[in-house]
């Protein structure tokens, strides 16, 4: 007999594009059973599943998991209807995966979050009806190869919560670190932020936002922007921080 967690693990693998095969293999769980599941399992408790799509229940919460979704974030259609939305989070940061966990039980309380550890990594997995709705940006492909574009309405909800996106998007892609340099025959260490994305529309959804708190910011090349200068790593200090 399995526990629901196990089922909807074994499920969220096929939900990610693995084969029945592959599933039974890194689970020890027989295909037969895997292939009821697909058939019988609730995937999750069930939710208000007539209910037209709302918008975020906290635009707050929302501003910071869209930047975690840019991010590090994927939607996946489930066999059954409705999707799932998974944000990776690395194991080396457990108050990150709380945080991101958090935020989608705010966004959505009627859903549940639940957390599926891969090798390295976490993915802080929810299932629900309404996550396309909340990303317009799911389409097929990698972000950084197609347009990602914010909707008016979630425009308006980053330009009243600038520092949230922010803080997401620096969790999901970016970093807190110590630089140094050599001058005058001394070591000198300062901090700095690094933001690291592929996709240049991605990128300039943080650099515009940058623009808007007065956070000075260069692009240390094609894929990476910077934040150094003295005043600007406190401000990021002040409301976004290292990851821990």
């Amino acid at each position: 007999m399995y526990d629901l967690t196990t089922r909807q693990n074994a499920l969220a693998l096929l939900a990610d594009g693995h084969s029945l095969n592959s599933v039974s293999k890194q689970t020890g769980i027989s295909r037969a059973a895997i292939r009821a599941w697909q058939v019988r399992i609730d995937p999750l408790p069930r939710l208000n599943q007539s209910a037209p799509c709302s918008g975020p229940a906290d635009p707050a919460a929302y501003a910071y998991l869209l930047g975690l979704y840019l991010g590090d974030g994927c939607i996946s259609p489930h066999p059954r209807g409705g999707h799932y939305l998974r944000i990776a989070c690395a194991d080396a940061w457990p108050g990150l995966i709380e945080e991101c966990r958090a935020a989608i039980l705010t966004v959505r309380p009627t859903d549940k979050a639940y957390v599926l550890q891969r090798q390295g990594c976490v993915a802080v997995t929810s299932y629900g009806r309404h996550w396309t709705c909340l990303f317009p940006q799911h389409a097929p492909g990698k972000k950084h190869e197609r347009r990602i574009v914010l909707e008016g309405w979630q425009q308006q909800i980053v330009d009243a919560h600038p520092w949230e996106f922010i803080r997401g998007l620096i969790h999901s892609d970016g970093c807190r670190i110590t630089n140094w340099t050599v001058r005058n025959g001394k070591r000198y260490e300062y901090p700095r932020y690094f933001f690291t994305n592929k996709s240049s529309d991605i990128t300039g959804l943080l650099t515009r936002t940058l623009d808007r708190l007065g956070v000075a910011w260069k692009q240390a090349n094609v894929h990476n922007t910077s934040v150094a200068r003295r005043e600007s790593v406190a401000l990021m200090d002040a409301h976004v921080g290292p990851k821990h």
